[in-house]
C-alpha cells in the first residue's frame, strides 16, 4: 500500500471523526480504511488510534504522527500546485481557521463568496477560540484577533477591534449614569466566562498607567456571545464584548454604548498564512479576494 495515500486516509479519518465517515468521504469501504490505518501502524510499529464502534481517539504517538502527516501532505500539495505554474487556476482544498464569532459572522460570508467565484476550490473552515499552529495543523489561512509575535507567518492587517460595555435602553433608563469603569459596581452585569466572571479589567487612558480592575457580581454568566447579547437586549444588565460583536445591535438601537476602551487598547485583526503558501494559487487568490472585503467589513463594524 502507498504510504502517502495511507496518510491521507488517516488524516481524513481524524477530520471526519470516524472510520465509517472517512470511508464515505473517500468513497471507500470501511474495511479499506481500516487496512490503511493498520498499514501505517505496522509501518511505525505502534498504535495510532484507539477505536470504538462509534468513534476514534488518537494515541499519544498518534497525535505526533498526525501533526507530521498534515505537514507532509500540505508540502506535497504545495509542490504539486507550484509545479503547475503561476498561471494555474485556483483549485484544491483550502483550509482556514478563525475565532468562533468573527469567523462565523465575518470570515464565513467572504469565504462563501470566494467559493462561488472559484468553483474548483473546496474549503474547510475550523472555528476555534484557541491559537492554532498553522503548519502543524495543516492550515492555509487564519484570521486572528491579537497582537502578533514575531514569526515567519505572512500577515495582512484587516483592521482593529475594541472592547465595549453595552446595555439596553430600557435597562439604562432611570439607572445611575456610567462615566467610568468604577461606576459599574452599581449595575447588574452579564459576564462571559472567557472574559472574566467576577471582574473586568479596563486599560487606562494615560500611557504607562496600570489597568483598572473592577469587581463585578454578575447576575448571569454565560459561555456564548449570542447568549450575552440576547440577555443584554432583553434588559437584564450590562455586558462587555468586542465592538464587532455588538455592532448590529448598537446600530439598530437595541443596545447603547456605555464604555469604550481607548484607541490605544485596540486589538489588531490579521489574515495569516505560513511563509511560502502565498505562492500557491488558491491561497494567493483567497488573499486577493478576501483582504479588501474583510478590511471594508471591519471598518464598517468598528464605526459604532
Amino acid at each position: 500500500m502507498d504510504r502517502i495515500e495511507a496518510m491521507r486516509v488517516f488524516v481524513t479519518a481524524l477530520d471526519e471523526g470516524s472510520l465509517a465517515a472517512a470511508g464515505r468521504r473517500l468513497n471507500r469501504s470501511a474495511a479499506a480504511v481500516t487496512r490503511a490505518i493498520s498499514f501505517l501502524e505496522a509501518h511505525v510499529g505502534t498504535q495510532l488510534l484507539h477505536r470504538t464502534t462509534r468513534a476514534i481517539k488518537l494515541s499519544e504517538a498518534g497525535e505526533r504522527y498526525a501533526t507530521a502527516c498534515r505537514r507532509v501532505l500540505a508540502e506535497l500539495e504545495e509542490a504539486d500546485l507550484l509545479a503547475a505554474g503561476e498561471t494555474a487556476a485556483p483549485r484544491g482544498l483550502l483550509t482556514l481557521t478563525g475565532p468562533l464569532s468573527s469567523g462565523a459572522h465575518v470570515l464565513r460570508p467572504v469565504l462563501d463568496a470566494f467559493l462561488t467565484t472559484y468553483p474548483a476550490v473546496k474549503a474547510r473552515l475550523h472555528l476555534l477560540d484557541r491559537k492554532v499552529a498553522l503548519i502543524d495543523e495543516g492550515i492555509d489561512v487564519a484570521m486572528r484577533i491579537a497582537h502578533l509575535p514575531d514569526s515567519s507567518l505572512i500577515a495582512m492587517r484587516l483592521g482593529e477591534v475594541r472592547r465595549v460595555v453595552v446595555g439596553a435602553p430600557a435597562y439604562l433608563a432611570g439607572r445611575p449614569k456610567i462615566a467610568a469603569p468604577a461606576d459599574l459596581a452599581d449595575h447588574q452585569c452579564i459576564a462571559m466566562n472567557v472574559f472574566g466572571s467576577d471582574n473586568w479589567t479596563f486599560p487606562q487612558v494615560k500611557p504607562g498607567a496600570h489597568p483598572q480592575i473592577v469587581k463585578i457580581e454578575p447576575r448571569l454568566v454565560v459561555n456564548t456571545i449570542e447568549a450575552a447579547i440576547a440577555s443584554a437586549v432583553e434588559g437584564n444588565g450590562l455586558t462587555r464584548l468586542f465592538s464587532y460583536q455588538v455592532a448590529d445591535a448598537v446600530r439598530d438601537g437595541r443596545l447603547e454604548l456605555v464604555l469604550v476602551d481607548p484607541p490605544s487598547a485596540a486589538l489588531p485583526v490579521h489574515l495569516l498564512t505560513p511563509e511560502g503558501r502565498l505562492a500557491v494559487s488558491k491561497v494567493r487568490a483567497f488573499f486577493d479576494f478576501a483582504v479588501p472585503r474583510l478590511k471594508a467589513e471591519f471598518a464598517r463594524i468598528s464605526q459604532l
